[in-house]
């Protein structure tokens, strides 16, 4: 019986380094010579979370990474700029929270009730930007983000379209793969279980477990959100003790000072000229922004 499990045991690449060293080598050897962004985006932790996305399978995983790679060539959406997407945050219905995780993963805070705008390409833009000044935001050696969804607002007639959910979980699953921490719905009504029933069907078995649900009144949903957060970082809204109310304006100055260390990262000769609503002058304010504490 021990041989049996041992012999089980070994044979699981996720519990062997040597094993998954020798796939990441297959799959760059299958990948082929790369240059520019694309060389620069695909590192051996890149390669890893394509490989785990797709159990790894180096074929899988080739075409999937592929696919991200032209993806990324024609969207670009290392050149996006927050002018670009302002719009979309006037709200706060997305924004990066200044605090991290337990284990240090960027936190997205969602809040679909607010919903502003009505074009799903641009909201599309705006949710590629943040996810991305996420990854931009994350201490070394981590990979992943959460997520912290508050469903206050919330109603059928302002939901997000199924459609926008299903492009949303697209670019995430295929784009993002292994990007995706953890993912927590905090207090959603039960009139969202109709929403959601048509929802998860697009997702795969790996996005799924990430995504949990949270109720005030169910003490096991509450403590393990705050296995994962310090509850004197998290917000009252998602029942911890931080006070906090989005201020679009001094999100945007962090964001611009964002784009600046993205254009240094990607080598862009970015002049960050901000035109967004005549919130800031034309150049960016060269005094620095406290980004977000490091994790607790």
């Amino acid at each position: 019986m021990f041989r049996l499990w041992s012999n089980s045991h070994q044979d699981r690449p996720e519990n062997d380094s040597l094993h998954r060293e020798s796939k990441v080598k297959e799959l760059k050897v299958a990948i082929g010579p790369l240059s520019g962004r694309s060389l620069q985006f695909c590192t051996d932790a890149c390669f890893m979370r394509y490989l785990e996305a797709r159990n790894w399978n180096v074929d899988k995983a080739k075409k999937m990474l592929e696919e991200s790679l032209k993806w990324r060539s024609t969207y670009g959406p290392e050149e996006i700029r927050w002018r670009e997407v302002a719009v979309e945050g006037e709200t706060g219905k997305l924004f990066r929270a200044t605090f991290h995780d337990r284990q240090g993963r960027s936190v997205l805070i969602l809040k679909p009730g607010l919903q502003n705008t009505a074009a799903i390409d641009n909201q599309m833009r705006h949710l590629v930007y943040l996810i991305e000044n996420a990854i931009l935001n994350l201490p070394e050696g981590q990979e992943q983000m959460a997520w912290l969804i508050d469903f206050t607002g919330w109603s059928l007639s302002n939901s997000v379209p199924v459609k926008s959910a299903r492009e949303t979980i697209h670019i995430l699953q295929n784009h993002y793969p292994e990007r995706l921490g953890i993912a927590f719905l905090y207090n959603p009504p039960r009139i969202f279980e109709a929403f959601w029933k048509v929802v998860k069907y697009f997702l795969d078995a790996k996005t799924f477990e990430k995504v949990k649900f949270v109720y005030p009144k169910n003490k096991d949903s509450v403590e393990l959100m705050r296995s994962y957060f310090d509850e004197e970082n998290l917000p009252t809204e998602f029942g911890g003790k931080a006070t906090f109310n989005y201020d679009h304006e001094e999100f945007s100055k962090m964001m611009v000072q964002d784009d600046a260390k993205s254009a240094t990262l990607w080598g862009f000769d970015d002049k960050l000229q901000l035109v967004s609503k005549g919130h800031f002058g034309a150049e960016v304010a060269p005094e620095p922004v406290c980004i977000a504490p490091s994790a607790s």
